[in-house]
């Protein structure tokens, strides 16, 4: 019988299927200072999530860690695109991302993320995974209202944009001058009299 995993490779922990490996990094052999990370992402890093928001994500993170004697200081930029779906038009456009997020890491008695921008590791701790760290930045980053810039900018010609065109109410007609009362138009001069 075969095992259910190529030879020479070991079965992944729960941990290690958790984490994506390029994620963690290992900050127990770096100098005090600041170092450099960056990482690409597209859907395969989403897949890992089980979401799917976006048919298509072309992202870069750059990170800088500070390691400081007693702590860290993680900043994180995100910039690129994510293709995603108008909500007015379900037409896809490219959304344009670029955000930051800081987070402080120190040490403690035990593991705790209660606080978004502080996040406490067991002393003993040599390593952090930021995984979950890029994901939120990305996808907080998506506006909740996605509209096609075609919309915004009248360019973007489509049948659901016709549809909603033909069947919005109609704007009254203006009242011309002429029609109107003329002791109306006496009170008007008591107002404009002042």
């Amino acid at each position: 019988m075969h095992p259910p995993y190529p030879k020479g490779k070991a079965l992944e922990t729960d941990d290690e299927m958790r984490n994506l490996k390029e994620f963690t990094i290992p900050f127990v052999g770096l100098k005090q200072g600041k170092h450099g990370f960056e990482y690409s992402i597209d859907n395969k890093f989403f897949e890992h999530f089980d979401y799917d928001e976006f048919n298509s994500s072309d992202l870069k993170i750059d990170l800088i860690l500070d390691k400081k004697s007693t702590m860290m200081e993680l900043t994180f930029k995100a910039s690129g695109t994510v293709n995603i779906f108008c909500d007015l038009t379900n037409e896809p456009y490219d959304q344009p991302i670029d955000s930051e997020l800081f987070l402080v890491v120190k040490f403690g008695p035990e593991y705790n993320d209660d606080n978004e921008d502080l996040l406490i590791l067991p002393h003993g701790e040599f390593e952090v995974n930021v995984q979950q760290y890029i994901y939120e930045l990305i996808v907080l980053a998506v506006p909740s209202k996605r509209v096609h810039p075609g919309v915004i900018d009248g360019s973007l010609r489509s049948e659901v944009l016709e549809k909603l065109e033909e069947l919005s109410p109609k704007q009254k007609e203006v009242i011309e001058e002429e029609d109107i009362d003329p002791r109306w138009n006496k009170l008007k001069n008591l107002l404009n009299d002042k």
